[in-house]
């Protein structure tokens, strides 16, 4: 399939196949990842027949589906279009050969234009960004935003500290998770602006960054965020360190990595069907790699996010780094300590999240004595701005949270001297105050 920036126009509709946006009067269109394809193909391929097989090789690759799977997206694509299988008015069977898109099409190479984005919070942040060694001499990037009782992000992938407040997948957390409060957040080992190379990745070097990240900022006691893969690291922090976790918030969270959790043979097959796909995808803004991930992570999220994601994942870390995390993710079990705690714990999972199921959420909440599960509606793992159950998340949190500041002090983030203006500082987007004071600040990624 051509990866050229182009739109198509027919009837009442507009497809961009570089945007991967399908929308009729300007209203994007929710349809699967495979019907888009197979439009997608047929348009920029019109002036040929298409067989078959080339349509079964360009949507699903070297996956095995029936012949049966691509007649059903052809109908449903039909359908999209206004066509049917009886007037064949666009999409046309040749029968024998394969498919012909026979409808009348205008094409603009240049209409292509970025995706809109949201308006800047009317929030001014300064975010203040320094860097830590763990004990075994990485380097870890941390930041703190906002004023007021912390509240501490233990580290996942998938992140970078300096990016995340221009990228559309995280912008809306940032902003969210710092209101009313210092919101802590660092760089995993391997990731963002953390150190690269490190030698040690695994969930106890996690742990040690964690442990690294809130003594050099001087925390005593605070609430502790685990989100995803996050999740056990934070789980194990409590563990060890009971009198300095006031309370704690699981997002989406994993008791056992997905090696660990995988019991058929259809589990495992998956497992590592999706590690392939990360050592050959990953950092390259290739088409099944954005289309399996972003439907893992944002199913529903509007097509135009998909290449946000790849770039979000380019920008993270490299395809080796991210293989490492996912491996290491892979096998984590906290188990055992998820049973020994006893605090108060919010457990947040989506009913339907695509990425990690709704029963490990209900396995955290059966473990961990003061647990208690509140079921979000949606099926994004990275949930967005504009779903009601973004909203019922922040309610929740600031819910649980308002119970536990009265006891807890204020904490005032260490503050480096005025600096001049960070020429990397998007307009709009929060200062950026970069504190060299433990070592050198680690070059931008990406």
């Amino acid at each position: 399939m051509r990866r050229s920036s182009m739109r198509f126009s027919f009837g009442d509709l507009v497809l961009d196949t570089d945007r991967f946006l399908l929308e009729r009067r300007g209203v994007a269109l929710h349809v699967q990842p495979q019907v888009f394809d197979v439009l997608s193909h047929l348009v920029t391929n019109r002036e040929r027949v298409v067989p078959k097989t080339e349509l079964l090789d360009t949507v699903w690759g070297d996956r095995f589906v029936s012949e049966s799977t691509l007649t059903s997206r052809i109908k449903v694509a039909r359908q999209v279009v206004g066509d049917d299988g009886i007037g064949q008015r666009v999409i046309k069977t040749i029968h024998g050969r394969g498919y012909r898109w026979v409808g009348d099409v205008t094409e603009d190479a240049s209409a292509a234009a970025p995706t809109p984005r949201p308006e800047p919070s009317a929030r001014r942040l300064e975010q203040h960004i320094r860097f830590c060694r763990a004990r075994d001499g990485t380097r870890i990037a941390h930041a703190t935003v906002g004023h007021g009782p912390p509240l501490v992000r233990a580290a996942h992938w998938i992140t970078h500290l300096d990016y995340e407040w221009t990228s559309p997948i995280w912008a809306h957390w940032m902003e969210g998770l710092s209101r009313g409060r210092m919101f802590v957040r660092y760089d995993e080992r391997g990731c963002g602006l953390s150190d690269h190379d490190p030698e040690e990745v695994s969930i106890e070097a996690f742990v040690r960054d964690l442990e690294t990240v809130v003594d050099d900022l001087g925390l005593e006691r605070f609430p502790l965020l685990g989100l995803s893969q996050g999740g056990p690291v934070a789980i194990e922090y409590a563990r060890r360190h009971p009198e300095r976790v006031t309370r704690l918030v699981l997002v989406g969270a994993i008791v056992q990595g997905r090696a660990v959790r995988s019991r058929t043979p259809e589990e495992v097959e998956e497992h590592l069907m999706q590690r392939e796909l990360i050592r050959i995808g990953w950092g390259r803004d290739a088409h099944s790699f954005r289309l399996f991930f972003s439907s893992n992570f944002m199913p529903d999220a509007p097509p135009e996010l998909w290449s946000d994601f790849a770039e979000l994942n380019r920008r993270t870390t490299s395809a080796e780094n991210a293989l490492r995390l996912f491996d290491a993710s892979a096998v984590m079990d906290v188990t055992e300590s998820a049973a020994a705690l006893d605090l108060p714990t919010l457990i947040m999972h989506g009913r339907g999240d695509q990425r990690i199921p709704f029963s490990q959420g209900v396995a955290l909440a059966s473990l961990i004595r003061g647990g208690r599960l509140v079921p979000l509606d949606t099926r994004n793992h990275l949930m967005r701005p504009d779903e009601p159950a973004w909203e019922q998340f922040l309610r929740e949190l600031e819910s649980f949270l308002a119970e536990d500041s009265a006891s807890t002090p204020v904490a005032v983030p260490v503050v480096p001297p005025e600096s001049e203006p960070d020429p990397r500082i998007v307009p709009g987007s929060p200062k950026t105050v970069h504190d060299s004071s433990t070592s050198a600040p680690h070059p931008l990624q990406g």
